[in-house]
């Protein structure tokens, strides 16, 4: 086995992929089917089934209007490129049910008046409930559900997903995350399940079984495990940078939540969007073939991240231009490109490099048999178009019941000296800090939009941890300073001090301080960190608080494990929400009057310093 390359040549690109034959797989009738159809094809019609596009490039959103499909650019994406998915919201921004609906119809109506009649796939990020659907149920992020340790609420929050995800025509989820959250500084910690690979896998297949079911039916959707491998353990804690990692790690660590997950059932699989020992894994043959394909016998398809392929050229120089970055992605074993923009450009380059026999056919038949097989087991085929009137529980009541339990189970004690916990009853509390009265830093990223900056137009009818403080305690009980806020430019976790002195004048009135730090929302490349140290402002406010001599109990709502060791030992209590969705304010003020009791427990090891950033991993 290696994961790293002395030298990689056309040939050893062109051979060294792995194939399905028509004798590898029983000739059950979807095969047959499969056979059938890629006897029919075209090799521009094979290449448009490699292809996934975004949804803006197909029309666009006036202000004050909603998306508008444009009839032309879907014509010549569906009937000249033949274009086989789609993905993503439109305009970075949440729709509603009835217009996902439409659009999604309307596109599977002009792939099925096709001359082959093979319907789209549409694709996108419900990671903690459908993230782009406004009125959807949103759970806490997958390591608040880690945090659960409770398979059964993984599955049955899943399940949840895909019924509403699945109600908007949509039949893939790029969902669950199975990396392992082992490098506290990586901006993706918050999307693990936590950094055990027991943990991961567990909570990993539930959530799978959720989406997909025994069969998908009606209400299961298309799971993708993320990210073939290793994804989450960059060197330097940066998002896609290269990780340098042995190989009985690699094997031992990052491969078994995948292998059970392909074990259980998965479909599909999105590739690592970094290097791994110096490989781009884009164009890895060897992770993607002969680990993945080959030893794992995945027979789903594999997909890239975000115009991945370009990085091999762009970004990582092992490419001389983009032609070359397809032959070597496609060659590695890239079954679908998720381009998302230049579509033209990809099908033509690729169709060259076939003439040009740089690409084998066999290479070209191979990836589409394996995306006309999720096709078919999708039940896409059977059933294109869905009517939300047949999801009548959509948003419902019993579903927001689920998601406020999920986020109880989630929440953690880290601390409770002298039992200060539950508070007393008729006490007056101030409550401080930049994540107190705010719906975003509940949500995370992947939540109404890709940084979850847009949170806050679409949950005016949740609570916050200082709206449901008020709901559970009495509004005469509770007092409000915000001591530092988010800033609206720059980094999303950049704050500033709005007022420290008022803080502490308030808190001579009251009998507790409850004080929100943590971290905005944020996720990629944008969430890379240098420090992981609370800020400076943070932590300046946690001194204020600390200087009334109040019991100060701290509320962290944050994606990563911040660095807390120069004032924990002043906090009377310490309570870990992570980033547990649009039901977290509510989960917290329970748990504070004691009417719900603490059960969650951490899913990653917590550092004291920060050159102790280990995982305990048994």
């Amino acid at each position: 086995m290696q994961f790293g390359y002395k030298k990689i040549t056309l040939l050893s690109l062109a051979i060294s992929f792995s194939f399905i034959s028509i004798g590898q797989v029983a000739k059950n009738p979807v095969e047959k089917k499969i056979d059938s159809l890629i006897s029919l094809m075209t090799l521009d019609e094979k290449i448009g089934q490699m292809s996934q596009i975004t949804l803006d490039v197909l029309g666009k959103s006036e202000p004050g209007m909603a998306f508008q499909i444009n009839d032309s650019i879907l014509s010549d994406v569906i009937n000249k490129y033949k274009v086989g998915s789609v993905l993503n919201t439109s305009d970075n921004k949440a729709m509603p049910l009835q217009q996902w609906n439409a659009l999604v119809s309307k596109i599977q109506k002009k792939a099925l008046a096709d001359r082959l009649k093979i319907p789209v796939i549409y694709g996108f990020d419900a990671i903690h409930g459908a993230t782009y659907v406004a009125g959807a149920t949103m759970f806490p992020q997958q390591q608040g559900i880690g945090a659960t340790w409770n398979r059964q609420l993984a599955n049955e929050a899943a399940k949840i997903s895909a019924y509403e995800s699945k109600a908007t025509g949509v039949h893939w989820n790029f969902s669950p995350v199975l990396d392992l959250g082992t490098n506290p500084l990586w901006p993706r910690l918050w999307e693990t399940f936590g950094e055990d690979p027991y943990l991961v896998s567990e909570m990993g297949v539930q959530t799978l079984k959720g989406y997909q079911g025994a069969n998908f039916g009606d209400h299961q959707i298309v799971g993708c495990l993320k990210h073939f491998m290793a994804y989450s353990d960059p060197k330097f804690g940066k998002d896609r940078t290269n990780a340098w990692i042995p190989e009985h790690y690699l094997r031992e660590y990052h491969l078994p939540s995948f292998k059970a997950a392909i074990n259980a059932g998965a479909r599909t699989v999105m590739v690592n969007s970094a290097l791994i020992n110096g490989v781009p894994t884009h164009m890895n043959s060897y992770v993607l073939n002969d680990l993945l394909k080959k030893e794992l016998k995945f027979t789903g398809l594999v997909v890239t991240d975000w115009q991945d392929i370009d990085n091999l050229y762009k970004r990582d120089k092992v490419a001389a231009d983009q032609k070359e970055a397809i032959m070597l992605a496609i060659n590695a074993g890239i079954d679908m490109a998720m381009i998302p923009y230049d579509y033209q450009i990809f099908c033509n380059t690729l169709k060259e490099l076939v003439k040009e026999k740089k690409v084998p056919v066999a290479r070209i038949d191979d990836a589409v048999r394996r995306i006309l097989r999720v096709k078919y087991e999708s039940g896409v085929f059977t059933n294109p178009f869905v009517a939300y009137q047949n999801y009548p529980d959509f948003g419902s009541a019993k579903f927001e019941a689920l998601a406020t339990d999920a986020a109880a189970e989630s929440i953690t004690l880290l601390k409770n000296e002298n039992n200060i916990l539950p508070l007393a009853a008729n006490k007056k509390i101030l409550i401080t800090g930049p994540n107190a009265n705010s719906m975003r830093t509940l949500n995370g990223g992947w939540s109404y939009s890709w940084q979850g900056e847009k949170t806050e137009q679409f949950t005016g009818k949740y609570q916050t941890i200082l709206s449901a403080m008020q709901s559970g305690f009495g509004s005469q009980q509770i007092s409000f300073v915000q001591g530092v806020a988010y800033k609206m430019e720059g980094k999303y976790f950049e704050d500033s001090v709005v007022n420290l002195e008022a803080v502490k004048q308030a808190a001579t009135t009251v009998d507790y301080i409850l004080l929100c730090l943590g971290e905005n929302s944020y996720t990629e490349k944008p969430g890379d960190l240098n420090d992981l140290n609370l800020s400076a402002n943070q932590l300046a406010l946690a001194q204020a608080a600390i200087s009334t001599g109040k019991p100060v109990i701290l509320v962290l709502n944050e994606g990563r494990p911040r660095l807390i060791s120069n004032i924990e030992k002043q906090m009377a209590a310490i309570v870990q929400v992570y980033i547990p969705g649009n039901f977290g304010g509510v989960a917290l003020a329970n748990i504070l009057s004691g009417k719900t009791n603490p059960s969650g427990k951490l899913p990653y090891t917590y550092p004291r310093y920060v050159n102790a950033l280990n995982n305990y991993i048994h």
